[in-house]
């Protein structure tokens, strides 16, 4: 399989405190990699790190091959990598189809507004937006600000798509449609990296997930492997019967 991220000893510092600590992992294309771990772990850090938030002050950071260590969001976004925010900020005064439009124009592929408005229709139907293209953004409830967010991101045309919380605050119909929509992702051949905290989405999502405490990986495999390992049940599941429960979505 081919390796499409690379993060190697990946160390983040702010003042004294160590938020992510000497972190490596491979990502393959086609793959959807789960990111868990409890609040403050260093997630949202590690995801800064890898989309040029933040520069780390150790380790590298390689994409598609080539070592984008330090780059700037705007120049990681233009090689083929798209992120959403768990507080998702719409800009709230542009129509829906507008906000879309911005993901495109400023993505890979660089399009001019003609092409970004024509992209932005296309995800907005396939995430069930289209009736809301000339809504002003600000008038969404929480679950379409999650898919208008998700959709700027998609029409910036990824290859790698970072998603964080995009579960959170939804019911549980949303939840698990909102799962669908990932699964229908991956299957457009994106890659993708997800932090979550539900738990039985994650766990019946991802091909693989990597678990983060303190800031250090503790733990790495299959969802069963990490709903069954000692550690992740110690800093993070809290219950060694929850595997079962888990697995079968309960």
């Amino acid at each position: 399989m081919t390796v499409l991220l690379r993060v190697e000893h990946v160390t983040k510092r702010f003042g004294g405190l160590v938020a992510v600590k000497d972190v490596s992992f491979d990502l393959h294309e086609g793959e959807i990699l789960g990111l868990i771990g409890p609040n403050g772990a260093g997630k949202t850090t590690l995801f800064n790190c890898i989309n040029g938030v933040y520069t780390p002050e150790e380790g590298q950071i390689f994409f598609q091959g080539q070592d984008i260590t330090g780059w700037k969001p705007y120049d990681v976004a233009r090689f083929g990598m798209a992120r959403t925010h768990q507080i998702v900020r719409p800009l709230a005064d542009l129509t829906v189809r507008e906000n879309v439009m911005v993901g495109a124009a400023f993505g890979a592929q660089n399009m001019d507004l003609v092409r970004a408005a024509a992209v932005a229709d296309e995800v907005l139907a396939f995430l069930g937006l289209a009736d809301r293209a000339d809504m002003l953004a600000g008038s969404l409830n929480v679950a379409q600000k999650k898919r208008l967010e998700l959709a700027r991101a998609l029409a910036a045309q990824p290859k790698l798509l970072l998603l964080d919380e995009v579960l959170a605050g939804l019911n549980p119909a949303e939840v698990a449609e909102m799962v669908e929509t990932v699964k229908a992702i991956r299957s457009r051949g994106i890659t993708i990296i997800m932090i979550e905290h539900v738990m039985h989405a994650i766990m019946n999502v991802s091909d693989r997930i990597i678990v983060l405490d303190f800031g250090q990986l503790i733990a790495e495999g299959t969802p069963q492997q990490i709903a069954n390992h000692p550690k992740v049940i110690e800093a993070y599941l809290g219950d060694p019967k929850l595997a079962e429960r888990l697995m079968s979505g309960e």
